[in-house]
């Protein structure tokens, strides 16, 4: 006998029904508010429903601000950083689950540790390791040159590269997969970096694509570091260059359709990352969670 729960669906459905419209309604907002003319968000404020106006404030956008340099920006950033803790993460994490390390349970606590001191937190030390990169040995004494990386897409990027989710993700995903894998291997004359190579890095592929769109998310979205280590607006990414956007100009009202239609811009590349690699990105944190 099969049990119908079609009241419990019927909730559960509507719940979700409800908590997409919440998620979903801050982005409606936007669009259509980008669709109206300037004067008439004056007027009426920000609209539920479309104008006319949407094409011309996209030409705005691409031809009246520098949204698109800094979208480029965003994306260099996030790349680097999507895919710099992609190769770090998953070296590290091999090496914790698959070498006998003898401190491997301080190492894993040392990398856990940066969950916990987020770029965020510690900005002012990093910031000032980024204006020079040499000074832990110009302290030393050592003869060294002085090289910033500041305001630069290498230094936008490297202090959100050094995170220990990746490796904390990719350590649990490993250790689900057989020991006797690597065993085997290495019955079959196989080193280390072979196993790493053709058998680990194939099988961890749904992991690392799910790795790779979150750490691209984060380093999409990431303000307080670009903010602070940006200085021109041609290096700036697409995230600070829309809280600028509310800020520049003269002393009348914000430009709200121009910011919205820019906000919608910026939100294009995410959201269309997010709906090629859902799938993977589902798979990669089921097969992580076990």
């Amino acid at each position: 006998m099969i049990e119908t729960r079609t009241s419990f669906d019927r909730i559960a459905m509507a719940i979700l029904w409800l908590g997409i419209l919440f998620i979903l309604a801050p982005l409606w907002i936007a669009l259509m508010s980008a669709s109206h003319s300037y004067e008439h968000i004056l007027r009426n404020g920000l609209a539920w429903y479309p104008g006319g106006h949407l094409v011309d404030n996209l030409i705005r956008v691409f031809t009246d601000t520098r949204i698109p340099v800094q979208m480029f920006n965003s994306l260099i950033v996030a790349l680097m950083t999507a895919v710099g803790i992609c190769i770090l993460s998953f070296c590290t994490a091999f090496a914790l689950v698959f070498l006998n390390l003898r401190f491997g349970w301080l190492v894993f606590a040392t990398i856990f540790g940066t969950i916990l001191l987020p770029v965020d937190i510690r900005v002012v030390p990093t910031y000032q390791v980024m204006s020079n990169i040499m000074e832990p040995f110009a302290a030393l004494g050592l003869p060294v040159p002085q090289i910033s990386l500041v305001n630069t897409h290498i230094g936008l990027a490297l202090p959100a590269i050094a995170h220990g989710t990746g490796t904390f993700m990719l350590r649990q995903f490993f250790r689900t997969v057989p020991m006797d894998l690597a065993r085997a291997a290495r019955m079959d004359g196989a080193g280390a970096l072979r196993f790493m190579w053709d058998v680990l890095l194939p099988l961890s592929r749904p992991a690392l694509a799910a790795l790779f769109v979150l750490m691209f998310l984060g380093g999409w979205t990431n303000y307080l570091w670009p903010l602070v280590a940006s200085s021109t607006a041609d290096m700036q990414t697409a995230v600070v260059g829309l809280a600028r956007l509310a800020t520049d100009g003269d002393s009348r009202a914000p430009d709200f359709p121009l910011m919205m239609a820019a906000a919608s811009a910026v939100s294009l590349i995410p959201l269309t990352l997010i709906a090629v690699l859902q799938r993977f990105l589902v798979r990669g944190m089921a097969l992580t969670e076990k």
